[in-house]
């Protein structure tokens, strides 16, 4: 819980990451008393050795661990042993090689046809009022799945920007297309819980706070309904937003602000994905490609 609270308080990382960081801080000592066959403390992480953690990755490898994973994994694990003690020497350990994927977006008929989907089986009205608004908000704002449900009523009245709450608590203004605000305005009017300024903006058909498993499973319906592939996700909206922007002629350094990327190379990989449509555009188009 030590370790939790200076993910949060001190480094202020996102709920998201202090639970998978505590998950793998609480991994990590069970396997090491297993490891060691005696309990352990604070102080006897300082005692970790490469060849521990080597052990460590191994077991984590048999239960189906990926590389992308691992290397969190591994880097999560630095983390909490520096943090546990800072006078101990660092293990150096290269993490297992990571090729980087490049986002796979999808059209704009798509992502139009998908939330239109999703939007029509909701079980009220409202909801899918809702559903439309949110989903609006991935493809039309470039918002994270995230940031989307963490509005709160005090973005109303809507203007031309809303403030959006990011990564790391930083803030960023994101432009509203006329057609977003329109889906907004649409679902306040339907929804039958009140709106406050301190609350959430998006409600769960109890009146809680909206997860973001909810839209998640409500898309993975529509997408197979619709035969679009497994990558289809909410995020993929998000991928589809900025990669249509770049195919527009998008500057990268304003696309990084909207996105809300800490670093332009986070950005720049939306670069390869429209190098990679034009040549499936070249391929599927030229006589002899």
């Amino acid at each position: 819980m030590l370790w939790s609270d200076h993910l949060a308080r001190d480094r202020r990382r996102s709920v998201h990451t202090v639970r998978a960081y505590q998950a793998t801080a609480e991994r990590l000592t069970a396997f090491l008393q297993a490891h060691w066959g005696e309990r352990i403390d604070r102080a006897d992480l300082a005692r970790v050795t490469a060849s521990d953690l080597r052990a460590y990755l191994a077991d984590r490898r048999e239960h189906g661990l990926g590389n992308a994973s691992a290397a969190r994994e591994l880097s999560a694990v630095r983390g909490f042993l520096a943090w546990a003690n800072d006078r101990a020497e660092q293990l150096r350990m290269r993490g297992p090689r990571v090729k980087t994927g490049v986002p796979r977006p999808i059209s704009p008929a798509e992502a139009v046809a998908l939330a239109e989907e999703v939007a029509d089986d909701a079980t009220e009205p409202w909801i899918g009022a809702r559903d439309w608004a949110v989903l609006m908000l991935l493809y039309g704002a470039g918002l994270r799945i995230g940031e989307a449900l963490t509005l709160r009523g005090d973005i109303l009245p809507l203007g031309e920007t809303i403030r959006v709450t990011g990564k790391r608590a930083k803030t960023r203004m994101v432009p509203l297309l006329p057609q977003v605000r329109a889906a907004i305005e649409a679902y306040i009017a339907q929804t039958p819980w009140p709106v406050s300024r301190d609350e959430p903006l998006f409600r769960g058909a109890k009146g809680g706070p909206l997860s973001p498993v909810m839209i998640r499973r409500a898309v993975q319906a529509a997408r197979t309904r619709l035969g679009l592939g497994d990558r289809t996700t909410p995020h993929a909206l998000r991928h589809s937003f900025a990669t249509h922007l770049l195919g527009r002629g998008a500057d990268l350094r304003a696309l990084q602000e909207l996105l809300g990327h800490a670093s332009l190379s986070s950005t720049q990989v939306y670069t390869q994905v429209d190098a990679a449509h034009l040549m499936d555009v070249y391929r599927n188009a030229h006589p002899r490609a």
